[in-house]
C-alpha cells in the first residue's frame, strides 16, 4: 500500500493527519536551525565582555547585534551604574525573554503530539461502527469489500496518527532540553559578569551607536570583531 492508497484507504481523517505532520515537520525544521547554541549563547562571550569593559572597549550596539545572550549582557551593563540588583533584574528580564522566543513553537508541536493519536483512535471508532454496522445488517457475507473497508479504515488512521505522534513527541522532548541547556549557559555567562561587575572598582565607558564601530574599524581589535569576538575600541568616558 503506497500513500496515496493509505490517504483513500482512511478517509477524510487522514486529511487532520496529513495538515498535522505538515505543521510538524515545519516547526521541526525551523527550531532545528533556530535553536542552535552558537547562535544564542556562543562560549566565552561573557569572558569577552569582562575583558573588554576592563579596556573600556564595550559598544552595546555591536553587544546586542552579536547574539541573544550579548542583547542579556547589554541590558544588564546599560544599568550597571545603578547597583548590583538592578543589572540582576533587568538581566532576568531580558533573559525572560530570550528563553520566551526559544519556546516559540514548542507548544503547537507538544499539541500535535497529544492529538494525532486520538484522531487515528477516532479513525479507529468510526471504522469499527461501520464494521459492525455491516453485520448488523445481516449481509456482511455479501458485502465484504464494505468490511475490509472499515477494518482499513480503522488500521490506516491509527497507524498514520501514531506515525506522526511519535517523532512530534521526540522532537518535542528534544527542544525543551535544548533550551533548558541553553538556559543554563546563559545564566552562567550572565553570572560571571554580574559577579565581575561587582567587584569591579574601575570607571565604565561605553557606546551605544554605529558611530564608534565605524571609528575603530581599522584597528587591530576590530579585525577580530570582524570574526565576532571584539567590539569596537571606544575610549573611557
Amino acid at each position: 500500500m503506497d500513500v496515496m492508497d493509505a490517504l483513500v484507504a482512511g478517509g477524510w481523517l487522514m486529511l487532520p493527519l496529513l495538515g498535522c505532520s505538515l505543521v510538524a515537520t515545519v516547526i521541526v525544521i525551523e527550531r532545528l536551525w533556530t535553536l542552535r547554541a552558537k547562535r544564542i549563547a556562543p562560549y566565552g562571550l561573557g569572558q569577552e565582555v569582562c575583558g573588554l569593559v576592563v579596556r573600556g572597549q564595550v559598544n552595546l550596539y555591536w553587544l546586542e547585534a552579536h547574539s541573544p545572550l550579548g542583547g542579556v549582557l547589554a541590558a544588564g551593563l546599560r544599568n550597571a551604574r545603578l547597583g548590583h540588583e538592578q543589572v540582576r533584574a533587568r538581566l532576568q528580564e531580558a533573559a525572560t525573554a530570550v528563553i520566551h522566543d526559544m519556546e516559540r513553537f514548542l507548544s503547537p508541536l507538544g499539541t500535535i503530539a497529544a492529538i494525532t493519536p486520538l484522531i487515528g483512535l477516532l479513525g479507529t471508532v468510526v471504522g469499527m461502527i461501520e464494521v459492525f454496522s455491516v453485520i448488523v445488517a445481516g449481509d456482511g457475507a455479501s458485502r465484504t469489500a464494505d468490511l475490509a473497508g472499515g477494518i482499513s479504515r480503522a488500521l490506516v488512521t491509527t497507524a498514520a496518527g501514531l506515525t506522526v505522534a511519535i517523532p512530534a513527541l521526540m522532537f518535542h522532548r528534544y527542544f525543551q532540553r535544548r533550551v533548558e541547556d541553553i538556559t543554563v549557559r546563559m545564566e552562567e555567562q550572565a553570572g560571571q559578569v554580574v559577579e565581575f561587575l561587582a567587584h569591579y572598582q574601575g570607571e565604565l565607558g561605553f557606546a551605544e551607536g554605529q558611530e564608534g564601530e565605524r571609528r575603530g574599524a581599522r584597528t587591530d581589535d576590530d579585525r577580530r570583531e570582524a570574526d565576532g569576538r571584539i567590539a569596537p575600541e571606544v575610549k573611557r568616558s
